[in-house]
């Protein structure tokens, strides 16, 4: 269980986030809509450490993270994509998710000098990277740097480094921005998978309402920082507060 109480960040007299308490369940993927500065990616930041909360706290299976820094948050088993992207640039792509995979299990010092328990433990680091690879149709690209990479494929390496590392929350923050029509769809596919692991908590800031209608079990809105809506996503996109402040009813366009 992923907790938020009370959550909040200030930038001078401008309040980002304000006082957001909300829990995420395992099995569930909760999309988190609004518009435009309407704090998303804040809260997303606030999670996963990269900004320091000004009052609340985060909590994961009963354990206070607010004091962690996001290396240590990552440990405790906050993902969050796009912290992994070109996490050794000059490595080819294969090596970049063998290094992930071999962080997570821990590395064959741990297993003294024997020769064969090295050997055997890179293989097996070796094989999950391949396996790994294939599932995001990166197989091809394997022996690329991942700095060459172009930004679609780049996106997928976030996803397999994330999927590398195990964690418990999944934190996806617009996973398909950039990428082509025909790119799209593998990330989401993938995402798709992921649901299927009903012990992992999936939390998806995302644009596109036919994404979020889709995949969302869970809509939470918010709106200047402040959490407006939360509910089943059928009730929450026909509420008068989200048709206004997110879809945009008086011009009938959906926010960006």
């Amino acid at each position: 269980m992923l907790e938020t109480r009370d959550l909040t960040i200030r930038f001078g007299g401008h309040v980002a986030v304000n006082a957001v308490s909300c829990r995420f369940a395992p099995g569930t993927l909760t999309a988190i809509v609004g518009p435009n500065g309407a704090g998303k990616t804040t809260y997303f930041n606030l999670i996963s450490g990269q900004l320091k909360a000004s009052a609340g706290s985060v909590h994961l299976d009963g354990r206070d993270l607010s004091g962690l820094a996001p290396s240590e948050r990552a440990r405790a088993g906050l993902g969050r994509a796009f912290q992994l992207t070109n996490l050794f640039p000059n490595l080819p792509v294969l090596e970049n998710v063998r290094l992930a995979v071999q962080a997570m299990r821990g590395g064959s010092h741990r297993r003294g000098m024997n020769l064969w328990s090295i050997w055997s433990d890179h293989r097996q680091l070796t094989e999950r990277a391949e396996e790994i690879l294939r599932g995001v149709a990166l197989w091809e690209r394997r022996a690329d740097a991942a700095a060459s990479l172009p930004h679609g494929d780049q996106r997928k390496l976030e996803v397999a480094l994330l999927m590398a590392l195990e964690p418990s929350v999944y934190m996806f923050d617009e996973p398909t921005a950039g990428m082509s029509h025909d790119e799209a769809p593998v990330i989401l596919n993938l995402i798709r998978e992921l649901k299927k692991d009903r012990s992992k908590t999936i939390l998806l800031v995302e644009h596109k309402m036919d994404v979020v209608r889709e995949l969302a079990d869970r809509i939470i809105v918010l709106t200047n920082g402040t959490l407006v809506a939360d509910g089943e996503p059928a009730e929450v996109i026909a509420s008068p507060v989200v048709q206004q402040a997110y879809l945009g009813v008086s011009d009938e366009k959906e926010a960006a």
